[in-house]
């Protein structure tokens, strides 16, 4: 399936050409909302690395997307909430080896705590298929 991605020329680039300013779902399509997904593993246990957390996270949600019949393709919406600015440059890397390219609309924030403070990285995704 193609979603159509909003770039507008009247519009600055998209920051480091990572991520697209819109996306238009098709008509008829199944849309996944998932929940924030943080670092812990199925056991329960969380890594204490920033960067094992954000591939758990990256992990879950590959699991969600599979789950529901989707892949890294279909997402349309990323929101990424990260403990720390300087953590961004390693949770940028480890999103781009699940993205390979990908470049759905996304929005980071910098947040001082999440739920938990072992906590470092949660990520939501929005994603649509055609059924």
């Amino acid at each position: 399936m193609t979603f159509r991605l909003i770039n507008p020329a009247d519009v600055a680039e998209p920051l480091f050409n990572a991520y697209s300013h819109g996306v238009i779902i098709p008509p008829g399509c199944e849309i996944l909302f998932s929940s924030g997904q943080v670092g812990n593993r199925k056991d329960g246990s969380l890594p204490p690395d920033f960067s094992d957390q954000a591939r758990q996270v990256w992990d879950n949600l590959m699991a969600i997307l599979k789950g529901a019949g989707m892949g890294v393709a279909d997402l349309v919406k990323v929101t990424q909430f990260i403990v720390g600015k300087e953590n961004f440059p390693k949770y940028v890397d480890v999103r781009k080896a699940y993205l390979t390219g990908h470049r759905p609309a996304m929005t980071a924030y910098f947040v001082p705590a999440l739920v938990r403070p072992e906590m470092l990285v949660e990520v939501e995704i929005v994603a649509a298929k055609k059924p």
